[in-house]
């Protein structure tokens, strides 16, 4: 398109002084007019050209302010505030290259193609805009402008090494506010800068940074438009942000556009990555520095020919598409949403009638959504504002009043006055259009001080967070190489200058809560004198600690006292761990030395007297062969090894082999070898502890609690955690491997085939109820079926016998709890003449007649208890079942013990273990012998004492059948 007026591009890389040599052009003319992207940069600019011509004749024109003096000759603007058809002699627009931008690139598109003035117009951007400009304007002349200074490429630092006067750039609020709270702790303080603060608060906190206060500025990309500060190195905490749709990385030439803020005039300047973000690929970092970047080939464009006779008609004239290649259609922004969406309204569609009140529904539908709340809330705002324009004429001034007083208010948090003041930008920009309200200059000057109360206090909540004067004022005394006084007590509290600053606990100083980052390395660099001589006293009280000063945590930790001085680490087997210490750098190697040398001798004096079974089992020279072999994987699995993992091992081991294995202790139980030594709290504890550096783990599993024969199965433990503390899993809960064994005792006499029931025996030793009790057999490999019966009462005479019979000596529940916990070291070494499992003799055949006593008694009752209600009783008949549940971690394997005992000699021989399965969740063997019938050692066996099985009628021939029947008949 052609034109009269001079057009010319002023293009090239930041700190070139374009800005500079707009302003001086303007300045040559009568009459001005600039377009900028931010309101901070316009209010700077306005500023700036106030000292200059002096208030009077400059004019501030923004969606929230508006400063129009009479005599107004030269405006400054945000470029979506810019007046039309005003004629002036000068007219620029800055960062022109935001034509590309999917946001607002529209608006600045529609400037460069229809904004001129009457003599002179300037496009002020990036060269990448070269091609797009001269395809679109006619005439226009570029002009290029070299960067007066260097910018260079320093990589990756850390916030802790991040060299003064650099800003650090984030890309969201939670982001700059928590590299500023960083900064805070490690430098003393920094100020923020973020496009949402009002200018007032802008300004505020860069004078803070400006006059020397602080050293770090934190601000968001709103700093790479053209904001003018003292920046010598500028780092991305980030280098993708979120775009309003989603999140994406930087352009080269966007990271440059805010990489350039650093190196103003002739000072050369720096840019890196810090925290969390990658260092820049070196293609794009030479690009950045050279100023070389991909030409722009599409600007976003909008159509301004619009149509305001319906509402339909406005939206199609907004939809219209470009017709020049250049250009490219803009994605739906939110002014258009709120119009579609407000259409959808019966109601606004008859207000909206004629163009008039459509181009009102339009003007009212611009309102920026400052909030940020949702689309549907901000759409009903827009819907009761522009019934109020529309019905009245203005909003009216109660309404108006009421939204004000909900938000003058500067009580509260950071968050809470940054919503406040977004709040208020609604009703500045309200207040600002010509003709909403009655008294307009009143209503502006409300909401302008509304914004400034609330600006003072936001600037005022910013400071007491994230600038610490007293660090400040510390930080400057030491570059002054000021002295300051530093004392340790005896209790090792630190002072500096009489105030406390911190301890030292165990050989590390813990610098005081309230002192941190730059004030703590700054008092402790103070205390290091104090420090000193105290390390090394420390470390000689230490060394000649004794023992029981010392000891390890649960998690591998090594404390003295209640300081932690250092923790275990892996070593070249699980009895040899290594010591990592916690001392201070500060310290020396002399006194880590020692305190990792005291440390090494505890635990290796502590491995030595728990697990000395183990190492005597280890070093014993006359084991040859396979029972040496045994042994070293007994030694591996520190003292309990699962049967079914060396199933075959240990059927190859002769009888000599298993009696020198026994002499060291070694039980063979049916389900676990063990060394029943091993299994008290203490070593158990510290088997953990080694088992889990061994391997890997990086969270220690707990031991449990002492003297209890089942507790509740770990259900994220790591596999193999039951059988290292102790325990074996099966179902619900883990029985201790010793009692387990004392279990199976019992399960050898029952008929494993045909179904058994519980005896109290095995209740007593378990500790459980019969429900327990039937879910841990369920974990072993039995079926359980429940069952109820009529609860047989016993004879009057029989009633007070039976309970001493049937009970016997049996312990009571708790009693049999502690019974059980004393057995791992009450467990006598067996003998090599044992049972196939290698454990001891089953209970005796007294168990047995006490069984049967509440049959008898009940053979006697009289006819007359037939009267009573039936009492039921529940019950649970075990077979073998060759499947488990419950505890889905450890193998899912049993041991089938077979082996036959010799009625006329006695003797028993081992039959070796024959594994059900392999791997997890697999099917286990039974445990016990073949199921063929009663031992023959333990003469002819009864079932008297067993319920009958529901499906099976009464046989007439057992007499207390025939008892029981003859109490119906008579019935």
């Amino acid at each position: 398109m052609t034109t009269a007026s001079r057009v010319v591009a002023v293009l090239g890389p930041t700190n070139t002084g374009k800005t500079h040599y707009a302003i001086e052009r303007m300045l040559a003319y009568r009459t001005g007019v600039m377009g900028f992207p931010l309101r901070l940069l316009a209010r700077e600019v306005y500023d700036k050209i106030v000292k200059l011509r002096g208030p009077s004749v400059v004019a501030l024109v923004t969606g929230e302010e508006r400063i129009v003096p009479p005599r107004a000759q030269y405006w400054i603007c945000t470029v979506e505030a810019m007046p039309e058809g005003m004629g002036t002699d000068f007219l620029a627009i800055d960062e022109i290259q935001l034509c590309a931008d999917p946001e607002r690139g529209h608006v600045f598109t529609d400037r460069l193609l229809r904004a001129r003035g009457t003599r002179e117009t300037l496009f002020l951007g990036a060269d990448t805009m070269r091609g797009p400009i001269s395809e679109l304007i006619s005439g226009v002349e570029f002009m290029r402008r070299e960067r007066m200074s260097d910018l260079l490429y320093s990589g990756s630092k850390k916030i802790s090494r991040m060299p003064p006067r650099s800003a650090i750039v984030g890309f969201s609020v939670d982001n700059v506010y928590a590299i500023a709270e960083l900064i805070r702790r490690q430098k003393g303080g920094a100020a923020v800068v973020m496009g949402a603060l009002s200018p007032r608060t802008r300004n505020a906190q860069v004078e803070l940074y400006q006059n020397g206060e602080v050293d770090y500025l934190v601000a968001t990309d709103a700093i790479g438009m053209g904001l003018n500060l003292d920046i010598d190195h500028v780092a991305f905490s980030s280098t993708v942000k979120f775009d309003g749709r989603r999140m994406r990385p930087l352009a080269p030439n966007e990271l440059a556009q805010i990489a350039g803020r650093a190196g103003r005039g002739m000072s050369h300047g720096t840019f890196g990555v810090t925290g969390d973000a990658r260092p820049l690929e070196e293609g794009v970092a030479t690009a950045i520095m050279e100023h070389r970047f991909t030409p722009l080939k599409k600007l976003n464009w909008r159509s301004a020919d619009l149509r305001f006779g319906t509402i339909d008609a406005l939206i199609d004239s907004l939809e219209v598409g470009p017709t020049d290649p250049v250009l490219m259609k803009a994605r739906e922004a939110d002014d258009l949403m709120a119009l579609k969406s407000l259409a959808q309204d019966s109601a606004m569609r008859d207000r909206a009638a004629n163009a008039q009140s459509v181009r009102l529904l339009w003007d009212v539908c611009r309102i920026p959504d400052f909030r940020g709340i949702s689309h549907a809330e901000h759409s009903s705002l827009l819907s009761g504002i522009y019934a109020y324009l529309h019905e009245g004429g203005v909003v009216p001034d109660d309404w108006f009043a009421r939204q004000i007083r909900r938000i003058d208010r500067t009580d509260g948090d950071i968050d809470t006055l940054s919503k406040r003041l977004s709040f208020i930008r609604t009703w500045t920009y309200v207040a600002q259009r010509n003709g909403w309200l009655r008294d307009e200059s009143h209503w502006r000057g409300e909401t302008r001080a509304v914004e400034d109360r609330l600006s003072d206090a936001l600037h005022m909540r910013l400071t007491q967070r994230f600038v610490d004067r007293r660090t400040s004022v510390l930080l400057r005394r030491l570059k002054q190489k000021e002295a300051l006084l530093a004392e340790v007590n005896d209790n090792g509290e630190v002072t500096v200058e009489g105030e406390f600053v911190g301890k030292l606990e165990g050989f590390r100083f813990s610098p005081d809560k309230t002192a941190q980052g730059a004030e703590a390395k700054a008092l402790k660099s103070a205390s290091l004198q104090a420090l000193a001589p105290q390390y090394h006293l420390r470390a000689d009280r230490f060394y000649n600690a004794p023992d029981t000063e010392i000891d390890f945590t649960d998690q591998g930790g090594l404390m003295w006292g209640e300081h932690a001085v250092g923790k275990l680490v892996a070593g070249a087997d699980p009895l040899s761990p290594m010591v990592e210490v916690f001392v201070d750098d500060t310290a020396g190697a002399d006194v880590a030395q020692k305190v990792e040398r005291r440390l090494q001798h505890f635990i290796t004096r502590k491995i030595a007297a728990l697990f000395e079974p183990l190492q005597n089992l280890q070093n014993d020279e006359a084991l040859t062969g396979l029972a040496r072999g045994f042994a070293f994987r007994m030694v591996e699995s520190l003292g309990v090894l699962p049967r079914a993992a060396v199933q075959q091992e240990v059927k190859d081991l002769d009888q000599d082999a298993r009696g020198a294995l026994r002499k060291h202790g070694i039980r063979f139980g049916q389900f676990t070898i063990f060394m029943p030594l091993l299994l008290k709290p203490a070593p158990t504890r510290l088997r953990l502890v080694l088992w889990s550096l061994a391997n890997g783990l990086q969270e220690f599993p707990e031991a449990p609690p002492p003297g209890l024969v089942t507790v509740p199965s770990a259900k994220d433990a790591p596999e193999g955690y039951d059988t290292m503390s102790g325990y074996r899993a099966a179902g619900e809960r883990m029985i201790r491997i010793d009692m387990l064994e004392r279990l199976a005792d019992l399960l050898r006499a029952e008929d494993s085939r045909g179904g058994f029931e519980a005896k109290p025996d095995m209740l007593s030793i378990t500790g459980m109820t019969l429900e327990q009790f039937a879910d841990l057999m369920q974990g072993l490999g039995y079926r359980a079926e429940k069952g109820e019966r009529v609860k047989v009462k016993a004879a009057p005479e029989a009633a007070a016998e039976a309970p001493a019979d049937a009970a016997g000596d049996a312990p009571a529940e708790g009693e049999a709890v502690e019974a059980a916990a004393e057995t791992p070291a009450e467990a006598p070494v067996e003998a090599p003449a044992e049972t196939s499992a290698d454990v001891a003799e089953a209970p005796a055949a007294a168990d047995a007649e006490a069984a049967e006593a509440p049959a008898e008694a009940a053979a006697d009752a009289p006819a007359a208890d037939a009267d009573a209600a039936e009492e039921m009783e529940v019950f649970f008949t075990f077979t073998w079942g060759r499947t488990q549940r419950g505890n889905s971690r450890g193998p899912r394997q049993g041991n089938r013990e077979g082996g036959r005992q010799n009625a006329q000699g006695g003797n028993r021989r081992e039959a070796g273990n024959r594994e059900g399965g392999k791997g997890r969740g697999k099917p286990g063997g039974k445990p016990g012998g073949k199921g063929k019938g009663p031992r023959k050692d333990q003469g002819a066996k009864t079932y008297s004492a067993r319920p009958p099985k529901k499906e099976k009628a009464i046989d007439p021939d057992n007499p207390f059948a025939a008892a029981l029947m003859g109490l119906k008949q008579g019935d």
